[in-house]
Parts: C-alpha cells; sequence; structure tokens
C-alpha cells in the first residue's frame, strides 16, 4: 500500500517525483508529499489529498534539487492529515524518510524517546522511526547508513523506506522488509519506487531490495548489504514493459481499458504455452515441480480478494480433472491458525502485485512445515514470485485500476493449464477430453471480445439499478465464485452493499431479503446446474424480485422469466467463469460511474496490500 518514489542524478528531482506519484495513485493514498533540497536546507511539502493537491500547494516554486523523495500515503498510524502525511522529518530536521509499512514496536521505542526529550509533531509511527534513526546516530557517533542498519536490527514490523540527509546531499539510503522496493540504474542518476511504473519511462533495468536488505544510493554507484551489514550482490532484471501499458489509452478509465484488454491479455496468458492443434500444452514454470505437484495428496490454495475467488474456481476444476482434494484458505486467516500442513504438501499462492502481505506470510508458514509452494503471479520480480519454490506468470500486463479484472480472468487461465497439465500427466483425463479442453481455452479470447459487444446494453441496465441500495449475485457450480467476484466488484466501487451467494443456499436465508426493490443477479448460463437455477429464478419472480440474468447465447427460456439478461458465448462449462464474469465486470464498471464513483481510485482501498 501506500507509494514510494525518490530520484537521485542530474536533472531536477521535482518533476520527477510528481509524475511518479501520479504514476503511483492506483496502489490507493489519503496525502502525498515530497522533500527536497532547496539551497541546502531540506524541505518538506505535503498535503492531504490527492497528488493535484500536493501540486498546488507548490505552484509558482521553483525547484533546482536534483535530489527528492516523494510518498502518496495510505493512513495506518494516525487518520489522514497534512500533519500525518509523509515525508516526515527527523527531531532536528536534518532527516527525512518516506516509509510504507507498519513498526509494530513503535509505542515502546516512542516512550523511550520521548523520555529522553524527543517530542514529535504527528501520530505516526514513521516519525518515530526516523527520530529513533537520529537518536541513534548521535548516541552512538555513527554514520546514517549504520545508524539505519542498527535501527533496523531494533524494529519489529514491515518497512520500505527511503531516507535523505541534508548534511549527506550525494546519498539515499533504502531499505525493506515486507514491502516492495525497486530500485532503477540509469547513467549517473538512479530511481527509487514501490513498483516499477514511475521508472519505466527513464530506464529498464532494475534491482528488486531483499528483505533486510539496505542499499546506500551516490551518483557514483549503490551498494547493498544486509542487517549483518553483509554485503549482497544484487541480480539486475531488465523489465519487459512499455510506457504506454500504464496509460489510459483513449479510455476513460484503467478499469475499463483493462476490462476492453482481457482477448490479449487471456492470448498472452497462453502464449507459447498451448498449442490445441498438437495437442501440445508446455508449463516452464512448474517443470522442476511437476512430479510433487502430479502425486499430491492434497492442494492448499491461499489467496486474498480477487484472486481467493479464482482459487475458489480452480478448487471445482482440479478436483473435477485432477481427482485432488483442494482446500481454498484465505491468506489472512491461514497464517494465524495451526493449519496442518505436511511435508511434501503442495500449496498454491494466487496474487496479482506478488507482493500481499497476508499471503506472503503464508508462504513462510507453508514453507516452514515442509509444503512445496507454487506462486501464480503476475508481477515479474515481485516477492512471491521469489519466496515461492516454483510458479507460474500471468503475463496479463500491468492491472493499474484497483478493481481487479483482467488479473482475475489471466489467474483463471493459469489455473486452469495447471489442472489440465496436472490432469494429463496423471491420466485423470482422456486425451479426447483434454484435447477439447485445449481448443475451448484457445478460443476464450474470442469469446469475451463477443461478450464484451454487450457494453452497451449492460450501460442501460446499469442505469435503472444505479441507486439501489442492496444486490444479490447468485451462481451454482463453477460459476458460484463468480457470483462472489460479481458482488465484490460492485462492493469495491460502487459502494453498493452485495452479497455473492451459491444459488441453492438462498432458502437458507437470503431469500427473506427478496422484494420488489432486491435485484438479483443470476449467473445462469447453461451448465450441469442450469435446470436448478431456472427453478431459482422463479422462486425470486415469484416474491417479486428483480432478475438480471447472464445466460447462454440462444437461451430462450430463462428470457421469458428474467427482467433483463444479458448473453454470453457458449463454451464447455469449467471454462465459463472465463466469459460469464464480464457482464458483471462492466455492470459494476458502469454503475459506479454513474454514481460518481472515483473507479480506478475506489474509496479506503490500495490496489497491493502490503500490510495487514
Amino acid at each position: 500500500m501506500c507509494g514510494i518514489v525518490a530520484y537521485l542524478g542530474n536533472k531536477p528531482a521535482f518533476p520527477i517525483l510528481i509524475n511518479g506519484l501520479k504514476r503511483l495513485e492506483y496502489r490507493g493514498y489519503d496525502s502525498a508529499g515530497v522533500a527536497l533540497l532547496e539551497d541546502g536546507n531540506l524541505t518538506i511539502y505535503k498535503k492531504q489529498g490527492k497528488v493535484q493537491q500536493l501540486e498546488n500547494l507548490t505552484n509558482g516554486h521553483t525547484f533546482d534539487s536534483t535530489v527528492g523523495i516523494g510518498h502518496t500515503r495510505w493512513a495506518t498510524h494516525g487518520e489522514p492529515s497534512d500533519r500525518n502525511a509523509h515525508p516526515h522529518f527527523s527531531s532536528n530536521r536534518r532527516l527525512a524518510i518516506i516509509h510504507n509499512g507498519i513498526i509494530e514496536n513503535y509505542g515502546a521505542l516512542k516512550t523511550e524517546l520521548q523520555e529522553e526529550g524527543y517530542t514529535f509533531e504527528s501520530d505516526t509511527d514513521t516519525e518515530v522511526f526516523i527520530t529513533f534513526i537520529e537518536d541513534i546516530q548521535k548516541t552512538l557517533g555513527v554514520s546514517l547508513e549504520e545508524a539505519v542498519r542498527v535501527a533496523l536490527t531494533k524494529v519489529v514490523g514491515a518497512y520500505a523506506i527511503v531516507i535523505m540527509s541534508q548534511d549527506d546531499p550525494g546519498k539515499l539510503i533504502a531499505a525493506r522488509k515486507g514491502s516492495p522496493l525497486v530500485i532503477g540504474l540509469g547513467k549517473g542518476e538512479y530511481y527509487v519506487a514501490s513498483d516499477a511504473t514511475p521508472i519505466i519511462e527513464f530506464t529498464n533495468e532494475v534491482v528488486y531490495l531483499n528483505d533486510e536488505e539496505i542499499a546506500v544510493i551516490t551518483r557514483a554507484g549503490f551498494e547493498i548489504v544486509n542487517t549483518k551489514d553483509i554485503p549482497q550482490k544484487p541480480y539486475i532484471h531488465t523489465l519487459d514493459l512499455k510506457l504506454e501499458a500504464i496509460e489510459k489509452g483513449g479510455y476513460e478509465h484503467f478499469m475499463l481499458k483493462e476490462i476492453f484488454e482481457q482477448p490479449r491479455s487471456i492470448a498472452d496468458c497462453m502464449r507459447g504455452r498451448i498449442n490445441a492443434a498438437e495437442g501440445r500444452l508446455m508449463l516452464g514454470g512448474i517443470r522442476n515441480y511437476s512430479s510433487a505437484l502430479t502425486n499430491a495428496q492434497r492442494i492448499v490454495i491461499i489467496a486474498c480478494g480477487t484472486s481467493w475467488h479464482a482459487g475458489l474456481v480452480a478448487e471445482y476444476l482440479f478436483e473435477d480433472i485432477c481427482r485432488i482434494p483442494i482446500e481454498v484458505e484465505y491468506a489472512s486467516e491461514f497464517r494465524y491458525r495451526n493449519p496442518v500442513i505436511r511435508e511434501g504438501d503442495i500449496v498454491i499462492a494466487i496474487s496479482q502485485s506478488g507482493e500481499t502481505a497476508d499471503t506472503l506470510a503464508a508462504i513462510e508458514l507453508a514453507k516452514s512445515k515442509g509444503a512445496i509452494v507454487f506462486g501464480v503471479v503476475n508481477t515479474v520480480g515481485s516477492s512471491i514470485s521469489r519466496a515461492t519454490h516454483e510458479g507460474a506468470y500471468l503475463h496479463a500486463g500491468p492491472e493499474i485500476g484497483v478493481a481487479s479484472t483482467k488479473a482475475f480472468t489471466a489467474q483463471l487461465t493459469v489455473l486452469t493449464m495447471i489442472a489440465l497439465s496436472v490432469a494429463q500427466q496423471k491420466g485423470t483425463i482422456s486425451d479426447v477430453k483434454f484435447r477439447e479442453l485445449l481448443v475451448e481455452l484457445e478460443s476464450i479470447p474470442k469469446k469475451v471480445s463477443k461478450a464484451l459487444k454487450s457494453d452497451d446494453k449492460i450501460k442501460e441496465i446499469s442505469a435503472l439499478f444505479k441507486d439501489v441500495h442492496n444486490f444479490l449475485y447468485l451462481g451454482r457450480g463453477y460459476n458460484f465464485p463468480v457470483a462472489l467476484e460479481g458482488a465484490l466488484k460492485l462492493k469495491e466501487i460502487s459502494y453498493i452493499h452485495a452479497e455473492g451467494y451459491p444459488a441453492a443456499e438462498m432458502k437458507h436465508g437470503p431469500i427473506a431479503l427478496i422484494d420488489e426493490n432486491m435485484p438479483v443477479v443470476f449467473i445462469a448460463t447453461r451448465d450441469s446446474s442450469y435446470d436448478k437455477i431456472v427453478s431459482n429464478i422463479q422462486e425470486v419472480k415469484s416474491r417479486k424480485g428483480k432478475v438480471i440474468a447472464i445466460v447462454t447465447e440462444g437461451d430462450v427460456l430463462i428470457p421469458k422469466m428474467a427482467d433483463f439478461t444479458i448473453e454470453v458465448p457458449a463454451t464447455h462449462e469449467a471454462l465459463m467463469p472465463l466469459v460469464s464474469v464480464i457482464p458483471l465486470q462492466l455492470l459494476s464498471y458502469h454503475i459506479a460511474v454513474m454514481r460518481g464513483s472515483n473507479v480506478d481510485q475506489p474509496r479506503n482501498l490500495a490496489k497491493s496490500v502490503t500490510v495487514e
């Protein structure tokens, strides 16, 4: 959560910082700020609200500083306000820090520092952190980098930090534990950021800091040590990311762009991995542990949010065609239970960002018990991709909208390929069915394109329901997780209360809510549960509920009962979630836009949840 950007070089730092903060807005934030050197003095400008408010605050200033740090804050300690915004000064105002994460023992540190006579201007753990560093530097008489290293051995929690000093203006110090941080390498200049989006227009060479690593950066170069003061050899990654991929490309919102990118992003997931004509499926990322996956007695899937819904779809598919018992766990709950994990168990961790704090912690717990962990992530070089034994990238391209859309369908695509690979090796699927599913999977991008053609109709339906207070989403079988995902999308960006249920569970409580004011979205495509879902629709209609039905193209029965129908192309029911989710994404998008919501940056949410 939050966003970090920093620059040290020969160009004016302020425009780089401001543009970088705008690139990071998608991560979610409530205030923004920068620290710069002006006439040899360390100066901070910060403001509650959007980056535009920060620009307004600095309007008219001419900044020549060639070093600076910037931050977008998502409040944890202390309410959103100007004084709690980052960066923060140390007590002597000669150090400035930006920080993502949470320092769990900041209360005890703050008490100790107050007893020594230090005072604080904010309610944040971050101000305590930088003042603690100042105190160590003064008490021990050590360099700033050594004071940072010592402080990091004493703080408890998660952090990604960048520090600059008035006394050493040609230096930045960066460190991380549990929150992502990347260093961009230029010629005589360096960039630091939470992810690659602020960096890509300047360089495609980056170094991802590992946990408990500290980078000391000057214009002459950089060195990395760990918190034990042991030098580390950096690995330089070359980014395969284009600037246009993080621009809106003519769309009103990133979310709409990403919904319409799905035919391409799904195809990109499969590129080089599937050849249906030859009956070939190759996933190089799971090759070394493929036998362990194939022979697994059970598989545990861990994820959060939309990724958890993708895991639920995978549960149906793995059990159906691989005949392996599957458990799907919220990572946030898994890590605080005492789960039964045995040596050799398989864990699949799903995360778009690859930085989800709860999922990372769950991975470490699973590994400590001897599990083999596979990652399914989108972001190359992310923490989860490095923490897992093996895995598969989505190759969906950057997803900027906070509400996940193309990452969800990409996750389903990759998980489907993994399941098919395992089923083929186990012999739990016939060659005929294997090839049939490969052919259908290759056809999904075209079918998603066709589903997107209902956009105008969905917009008309959205206008009729934009002012309701509640929605109910119902589905059965493979489409039950799609109902959950549709409800989540609506909640996230329109702030309308919505719940997803298995349609058969409606009679066990939710049916009490149904009246003429309750819209009910049925994912009612033609599959093995079709007759049952028809009965559920009739139950809702008999209670005057308003039915919006997602149906298979050519259906003639349900349109006679539903108030509104949206058609999607037919496909194998195991692959239907890839298609049936499309209208739900568009429905939530249009309702949110009509309600005046900030679709790309919904309130209180962050794209990458890197703190508990």
